[in-house]
């Protein structure tokens, strides 16, 4: 593998080789990775292009644990995730990942307070549920309902709960999906501020090219490959980037 994939200075988070993901289906085999090779660096933010079945989901939920690969390898430190056992993967995901997905799945009848509190007392050393949505905004907002939260807030809720265990990784899988243009501005400018304040990997999967300048680098998905690989030179704010 070229050394145009890797990315060279301080210590990797993740090391993805050879990366496979076959499903089986009565149409036949679907190849949804085909040999993924990456590097990901601790702490940095990477924004994960690609029309839809093109790889990037099945990587993210292979690197958060939710998924297995069918060969090959992908290491977070000194941890080998493909193989590993469900008892395994339970503790990674319980210790080092936070997840934000496109639906909020905040529970209805608790407020924002409690629905991050849902995560804080099986955390090990995490923030008190008021810092982790202070840091998003919703300060004067914990003890509402979700009813009484708008979309985007509803969002923000669900990064306080991801953020709130201080994870070493922060994987976001279409996070302003169903939201307006600006209700997604504020919840990217909250992601971007906890994977700075909290030091997170932060990896962001997309439909919306607009999203790329908030990253370190960008990565293009087709097929189940990996095409591109860009590094931006100067990373851009939310609110500063044309949707």
């Amino acid at each position: 593998m070229s050394d145009a994939w890797q990315t060279p200075g301080p210590k990797p988070a993740f090391v993805v080789r050879d990366l496979c993901k076959t499903y089986a289906t009565e149409a036949g085999a679907v190849h949804a990775l085909r040999g993924v090779d990456l590097t990901i660096v601790r702490g940095e933010t990477l924004v994960l292009l690609g029309p839809s079945g093109s790889g990037k989901s099945t990587l993210l939920n292979i690197l958060g644990g939710l998924d297995t690969a069918t060969s090959g390898s992908a290491r977070f430190h000194d941890q080998e995730l493909v193989g590993a056992t469900t008892d395994m993967l339970t503790r990674y995901r319980r210790s080092s990942v936070g997840f934000i997905f496109q639906f909020f799945n905040l529970v209805p009848s608790l407020t924002a307070r409690e629905n991050v509190a849902l995560i804080t007392e099986i955390a090990t050393d995490p923030m008190a549920p008021e810092d982790a949505l202070a840091m998003v905004g919703l300060a004067d907002r914990m003890d509402h309902f979700p009813a009484q939260l708008s979309g985007g807030q509803q969002q923000r809720v669900a990064v306080a709960r991801a953020i709130a265990k201080r994870p070493e990784l922060l994987l976001c899988d279409e996070p302003t999906g169903s939201l307006d243009s600006e209700s997604g501005v504020q919840v990217l400018e909250a992601i971007a501020t906890v994977a700075r304040d909290v030091g997170a990997t932060t990896l962001i999967v997309s439909h919306n090219a607009g999203i790329a300048a908030m990253a370190e680098r960008v990565i293009r998905f087709r097929d189940g490959h990996i095409t591109d690989v860009v590094a931006n030179r100067h990373k851009v704010e939310p609110r500063e980037m044309a949707w």
